[in-house]
Parts: structure tokens; sequence; C-alpha cells
């Protein structure tokens, strides 16, 4: 090994270069002779002793730039490679016509190059290795890389699964006529569950999302396996992801943790083309040197694919490792350059010494240009394949070097357009139709034809072969699974039930309450999977802790501090709560994993992730929104819900906002209750329609820390609490003046004025409490309504609206809302702990004058009590508003709100919360 050589790999300077080779050549006999693991062990033997001695050696996580598989240590391709090429040959091609055409007379868009760059990594994946769910096998889960969707639509083509209607219908998803019904045709732009629901199982083209989902799946499957209700043993999670993904922080975030869980059934593979989405992803650097040093460090298995198996005769002629040292100096940025470029051009600029060029000198331009990476080389893929399937102990990534656009010519191959790119020119096509030896004529080009293989063809005998052998058609989705018994209202009859004289409790608490019952339920309870950041002791549910225990693979291999304690913390390998550390993500990717069981392991779970609602749809929202679409069932709890009641923590703890980001999801169905009953009720009927009627939403609930006494259930009110809002108390019939202020007349009793008070959540409490103001200060009575959901309110007045506006001749249909005040007398105000936006929604369903007061503006500490003064949500305010009303109605006088304004102790003049 020569000096210069020596500088490269280290970076320093070779004092003693005849030193170095003797050293050298020794680690070379011991290779030679006795295997790598000798060799790796001598080197950790010199580590060791250098380190007692006291120096500071660093860690290198880096390897040289070649494939970490030795060729001698390649398992065998056991495939056709003949009929595999030409397989894949006819999927590139229909991949790009589907785009193409599309494109010809729509702008609808669509991606080439992705899919080119990865074809042979997809290709060797689903004749070799990705196993469908069957009666001998679970089904591996596969996180397809959102922007290739083109080729798996191509390879359902060939066989079969669509139709060339579907293919014509790619990304055309909505019917051009009046059927009221989506176009069936129509085939995704991505990988949508909720569009295509027997087809996709996972969304992940809101990049970095699919990789932190699959390691919480990953992880889930563990779990499921080690409490017994699935044999997940033989089974793999693949996440394929691009090397320009990876630079969200989702992509990396957790893989400390499938490290430290030794996720074996985890593999990624990243498409490492070297371009993201406008230019290089590491011009000036290494990006699988970067990504091999991220994953080796956070413990997991990383095989390089970097070169195909062109390179090995060179490599084989490398004996003083100058082609290696080259491989290793240069840039991403000339690797994109050299294959935009041509043979004589990587002559010149790649193998750029004597040295180089000598060992290329019986090389055509052609041959040169002709070297490949490892991504497209189908035999170095299987190898990376089999070895990482066979590891153990670690999860595996698989850094695969590609080329964008592969195949596109001059129309994007390795440019920094490719991704991009929509058309391709006929030239470009009719070389790629002549570098595949595909059957399109000349004549043929300009129609975009796809290719199919004829029934009985030996092609399409091997592609369902290969299917028939690993279980099935991939992609597939399970969309239903059992039902389950759960439990009856009647069940959680505590609930139901007053609270009790004395007894305050908050919503968290019932909600504890609840859980405690389900978990104990013989038919579901096992089912139930308690989700918590980090935070039980927040939300009081560190009983579970012995109860139910935290589920770790390991058991607990340690005595905990507070093991003397009726609620020590307890880890236990069959235990029931997911317990995730502060990790809001993290937290969510189990709920996730969970709430898709049914699916993708045909075994309903019933998770209930709790967590602070200002770090849930305000933090993970784009997780939740992937949720959404992947059709998962549970249940959503916002602890310490709200903008005054989380009093002390201020700005970045207290929510006010979460509702109507919970609104904008439209299978997400949301609830702000004040009391324990109405929980109950919420809860029993989500389980209901999730898991006996398997319909396909999830439920978010806030929940308060607030505590105060819970009155018992109203009759009959059951199914108003569902809908959004019911009759909590009416005001009497008659009310008396009261004698002071002097300016009153002196008392008597006369037809009170009337106010609909509208309220949720621990707001509603002040709500009550100003309708005794009102009835007590100033012979104003109230009739109070509960609204636990002015979302589903709302979205039910919407889908009236909409149905009158199209049945214009018919009885129209009158929204809940408008059913509840039809009769109702007197203006109406609501009020919640959260911003004004969030009643704002029902205002069109109310005929009345209608005020809204809400907590709009920046959270901040202090006690309820002020807070909820300064936001002007509390029970003076919603007085203030009420007799303001009333005043505009001419129903009281002005003159006595001045007075009222001044008895409250309110300032006219201060500046409005949300300008603060």
């Amino acid at each position: 090994m020569t000096n210069s050589l020596n500088s490269t790999i280290t970076g320093l300077n070779d004092l003693d270069p005849a030193e170095t080779r003797e050293w050298v050549e020794a680690l070379q006999a011991v290779l030679e002779h006795d295997g790598s693991e000798r060799v790796h062990f001598l080197i950790e033997q010199l580590v060791a002793v250098t380190r007692h001695a006291g120096f500071d050696i660093p860690f290198s996580a880096n390897t040289a730039y070649i494939n970490t598989i030795p060729v001698a240590q390649q398992a065998q391709f056991p495939g056709d490679v003949t009929i595999e090429h030409k397989i894949r040959a006819y999927v590139r091609w229909n991949a790009m016509m589907m785009v193409l055409r599309a494109n010809k007379h729509t702008n609808v868009g669509g991606h080439i190059a992705s899919f080119a760059s990865a074809a042979t990594l997809y290709d060797v994946g689903y004749n070799h290795f990705w196993h469908a769910a069957s009666d001998q096998h679970g089904g591996d889960l596969i996180f397809t890389q959102g922007h290739l969707t083109p080729g798996d639509y191509a390879r359902a083509f060939l066989l079969g699964r669509l139709t060339l209607e579907q293919m014509d219908h790619f990304r055309q998803e909505v019917n051009d006529n009046a059927c009221p019904e989506p176009n069936r045709k129509g085939l995704s732009s991505y990988p949508h569950p909720w569009l295509m629901p027997d087809f996709w199982q996972f969304p992940t083209v809101s990049m970095g999302l699919g990789p932190i989902m699959a390691i919480y799946q990953a992880r889930f499957m563990r779990y499921l396996q080690d409490r017994g209700f699935a044999d997940t043993s033989n089974r793999k999670v693949w996440s394929f992801l691009g090397d320009g993904e990876t630079d969200e922080p989702e992509s990396l975030g957790a893989i400390g943790m499938a490290g430290r869980e030794k996720l074996d059934n985890l593999i990624f593979v990243i498409n490492c083309n070297l371009q993201r989405l406008d230019g290089p992803v590491r011009g000036n650097g290494k990006i699988i040197q970067e990504l091999e040093s991220e994953f080796r460090g956070a413990g997991w298995n990383v095989i390089k694919l970097v070169w195909g198996q062109r390179w090995d005769a060179l490599l084989a002629r490398d004996k003083d490792g100058l082609l290696v040292a080259r491989m290793m100096s240069c840039a991403d940025g000339d690797y994109q350059t050299f294959k935009a470029k041509n043979g004589a051009y990587v002559r010149e600029h790649f193998f750029n010494t004597p040295e180089l060029k000598a060992m290329v000198s019986d090389w055509s331009d052609g041959d040169i240009y002709e070297l490949n990476r490892g991504g497209h080389d189908p035999v170095k893929v299987f190898a990376a394949f089999h070895a990482a399937v066979n590891h153990k102990g670690q999860p595996t990534v698989i850094l695969a070097k590609t080329i964008k656009g592969y195949g596109m010519g001059d129309s994007g191959e390795a440019q920094n357009i490719s991704h991009q790119q929509k058309k391709m020119s006929p030239s470009s096509l009719s070389n790629f139709r002549s570098r595949y030896q595909l059957p399109v004529t000349d004549e043929q080009l300009n129609d975009l034809p796809y290719l199919t293989f004829p029934e009985g063809s030996k092609e399409l005998a091997y592609m369902q072969q290969r299917r028939a052998d690993l279980g099935g058609h991939l992609p597939a989705r399970r969309a239903k699974s059992y039902a389950l018994d759960v439990p009856v209202l009647n069940d959680f009859k505590p609930l139901l039930e007053a609270s009790g004289e004395g007894r305050e409790i908050s919503t968290t608490m019932a909600f504890v309450r609840l859980l405690n019952i389900l978990v104990k339920d013989e038919n579901i309870g096992k089912r139930v999977v308690p989700i918590v950041p980090d935070e039980s002791r927040t939300f009081g549910m560190e009983g579970m802790f012995r109860q139910l225990g935290i589920w770790s693979q390991v058991g607990q291999l340690y005595t905990p501090q507070d093991a003397d304690q009726l609620m020590f913390y307890k880890e236990d390998k069959h235990g029931q709560v997911l317990q995730e550390g502060i990790n809001e993500a993290g937290g969510l990717c189990d709920w996730i994993a969970a709430g898709t069981s049914y699916s993708t392991h045909n075994v309903p779970m019933i998770p209930f992730f709790i967590y602070y609602s200002m770090f849930g749809f305000q933090r993970v929202g784009d997780l939740i929104w992937a949720a959404a679409d992947q059709r998962t069932r549970g249940f959503l709890m916002g602890g310490t819900a709200g903008r005054t009641t989380l009093n002390g923590e201020g700005l970045q703890h207290e929510d006010g906002h979460s509702h109507l980001m919970s609104a904008t999801v439209p299978n997400c169905v949301s609830y702000d209750p004040t009391y324990a009953y109405e929980l109950a009720v919420i809860i029993q009927d989500g389980l209901r329609r999730m898991y006996v009627e398997q319909e396909d939403v999830f439920y978010y609930i806030t929940v308060m820390n607030e505590n105060y006494a819970h009155p018992a259930m109203p009759k009959g009110v059951e199914l108003d609490i569902l809908k959004g809002m019911y009759s909590f108390k009416k005001g009497a019939d008659a009310a008396t003046v009261p004698d002071s202020p002097a300016a009153y007349t002196p008392s008597m009793e006369i037809k009170a004025p009337r106010v609909q008070l509208l309220g949720s959540g621990t707001i509603f409490r002040e709500v009550e409490a100003a309708a005794e103001l009102l009835s007590k200060d100033w012979g104003v009575e109230a009739d109070l309504w509960s609204c636990t959901s002015f979302t589903e309110l709302a979205r039910n007045g919407q889908s009236c609206e909409r149905w009158n506006r199209l049945h214009p001749t018919e009885i129209p249909k009158q929204s809940h809302v408008a059913h509840c005040l039809a009769k109702a007398e007197g203006p109406v105000i609501a009020a919640s702990d959260y911003t004004r936006a969030f009643a704002e929604q029902i205002r069109s369903l109310i005929s009345a004058p209608y005020t809204v007061l809400g907590t709009d503006g920046f959270g901040r500490s202090d006690t309820r009590e002020n807070l909820r003064r300064f936001f002007e949500v509390d029970r003076y305010h919603v007085t203030i508003a009420a007799l303001k009303s009333l005043a505009d109605l001419g129903q009281f006088e002005a003159a006595k709100i001045d007075v009222a304004i001044a008895k409250y102790g309110i300032n006219p003049d201060a500046s409005a919360p949300w300008l603060i």
C-alpha cells in the first residue's frame, strides 16, 4: 500500500511507509488464511490495548466506498436473469407510459425518474423476498417510496390486477360526469389507502413519515408477539426511502430506538441516486458515507451496495488500492456528472491518473460508461437483500447507489431536472426502446403503447409463480377484520352517575376510571393499548404501571427506585402500556401501528394515546393526517386541554386551537366533553363504530385537569351527546328582578328575557355560572346547552346545507343545531376554551343573533380564574355578552350593561387579548 493511499484513507501523513507496509501485509495474510472475523478481532484487540494505555482512539463509523459484501460472500442469485431483465424492462416501459399518457392531454403530472432509479430494487423484492399475507405467512409490510407508484402500478398491470382503463386514469380520480361517486377507475398519485383501500397499505409520500412509521410498526409486531396476539417472528418490515428524504428529521429521528430495541425484523432500503428534487443531495460530500456513519452509530447493520458486477474485474486489478481511493475522493456531484456525460468524459475525469488510465486502457468508452451501480444489478441487490433478511440482532439499512432517471437518456438521466420530468423526447423514447429491446415500432412510439405478456407466455408464468410462491399479490391491503364484542353503555355506570357529594374529579380522572373499566373487560381488555409520552403521572395513570406493566422486550433488568411503593415503575415483557418517553411522534406512530393492526395483522387492537393536547395536532399533525389516510382506528386523548385549564404552564403548553386542526381531518370525530357521562357515551359509541361496525374513523377527545363535581346523566340525552349538542337545563319561565341597584324598578314577577347559552369543556361550567348570575342579578333566564362537539355540529350542518342545495324541490333537511334551537327564545351566546373560530363553525346554522367568546391569543401563566377573565370567557364576560345581545334586540336596557361591567370589575378599555 502506498504512502499516498494511506494519506487518503486516514487523512494523516505516513511517517514510516515501510513499517506500515509490514503491518498491512501481516493483516492481509491473516485475512487470506483466517478470514475477516479474525482480522476484526485482532484490530479490536489493538485498539483496546491502546485505549487501556490512555490514548484516545476516535471511533470511525465509515468503511471504504465499496460494497460491504465481498464477491466471495454473495448469496447465489436463484432467479432467471434473462426473464427477470425482460420483465423489468416491461415494467419500466409501462411506468413511463402511464405518466406520459396522463400528461398527453392533461396536466396531472407524475414522476418517471425516481422509479427508473429503483426498478431493480423493487423487482428483486417482488420476485424473491416480499411475502403476502397467507395461511402460511402473516405477510411482510412494505413502505414503498411515495414517488415510485408508477412502478407498482405497472407491475400490477402486467399481472392483470389493473386494467388499461385504470392505467389511463392515473392521477384522474374524479369523474367528469354527474356520477355522485368518485371515479373508481382512477389510480391515486401516491400510496393512499383512503383512495385505494384494497391496494395500498401505507401512505408514504409525505417524506420522512414512512421511515418513522415503519420503525414503530416493526416494534409493535414484537409487542403483539410478546402479548400472544400474533406470531410475527418470520415477518419483516421494509421501508424504502430516498437519500434526499433522510434530511427530514423524522427519517432518522427514531433510528436510535430501532437499534436499541434490536429490531432485526426491520430493513431500510435507501435509494441513493444522489439527487433530491432540485439538485444533488450532497454535491460536495458523500451521502452514502454520511448515512453509513449515522446508522452504524445508532446500532444498525449497514450494507453498502455501491457497485455492480461490471466493477468487480477492475476492483480485482486494484492491488494497490488506487481505484478504491479514487472512489472515496470523488464527490457525489462528480458521480452525478459522470452519468450525465459519456464514457470518454469518465475516462478523462474519473480515471484521471496514469495508473488509473492504464487500468482501463483495454476498455472502450462504451465499456467504461456501462460500469454499473449496485442498485441496478439484480445479482448484487439479491445478495444485499438476502444478507439483510438473515441478519440477527440488529435492524439493517441497505445503502443502494443508483442513477436518477436511469434509462431516460437526454430527457433526464442523472440531470438536475429529473424529478420534475413528465415528458420524454422522441429520441429518448427510441433509445430506451432499443436499449431494452422492446417490441415497439417507430410508428407506434407516438402512440405511447403499453406492453403486456400474452397469456401462457413464460414471462407471465414466471411473474405469477414468483408471487404464488410468496403468498399472493402485493401491494394488497386487508380492509376489514373481525368484529369485537364491546361493552354496552351501562358497563360504565360509575361514570353515568353523579361524582358524589364533596367529590370533585377532572375529565382526565374520569377517563382513567373508564380506561380501568375497559382493561378489565373480559372481551376486549387485553386489546386495549394505553400509550403515553412520559406523562403518566401528569394524567394520573401511574397506577397502570404495576397493574398492566410497561411493555419491554427484555422485561426489567434493574430494581426500580420506587420498588417499595405501591405504584412502582414496572417494565414487563408482557406489559400492556407503551411508554415512549418525551416523544409525541413516537407515541403517535405506536398509535398508528396499533390502530392499523386490524389491517396489517388481522388483529384488532384498541389504542388510547393520551398526551398534552398542545403537543398533538400542532406538533405531529402530518402524522395524524397520514393516520387518517391509512384508516387508523383508535382514540387520541388530548390531555390538559384548553387554553385556561393548564394554569401556570404558559404559552407553549396551553392549547386553544387543536380542535380547529382536528376539524380539518375528514374522518376524525372530535369532542370536547365537560362531564364524565359525556365521555362515557362518546367512547362507548366510538368502540361500537370502530370495532363492531368497523368504520374507518378515529376519535380526538379533549380532557382537562380541572377538578369539579360531575352530575348524573340526564335521561335520554345519549344520542344528542353524540350529535354534539343537548339540552342540559332549561331556565325558569319567569324571574324576579332584583331590588338593587337603585335605578331598578321595584321587584315584581315578569316574563323574563331569555338567552340561549352554549358551552363546551370546562368553560361550560362558566356558562352555567353565568346563567345563575343572569337570573340572580339581572332577571334574565338562560337555557343551557352542552355542546360536546362544535365540529360535529358543523359537519352535520354542512351536510344538510349541501343536500338542500342539490334537492331544491324537496322538503329541506334541518341541522341538529336548528332542531335544538327551533323553539328557543332570545339570542345565542357560545363560549369555549378554544379560539372563537371553534364555535364560529355553527354560525350559519343559527337564525338568532349569535355571539361567540373564545380564547384567541397566546397562552400565558396565571390562575384559571385570571386566565379566563383575561381571555374574556369567564362567567362575567358571558353574562355581559348575553346582556348586550338582549339590549341589541331591545329586550334589555343598554345603560344597565355599564352597571354590570362596573359591578363585575371589567375594564372596558383593556386591550383585546389577541393583541397582547
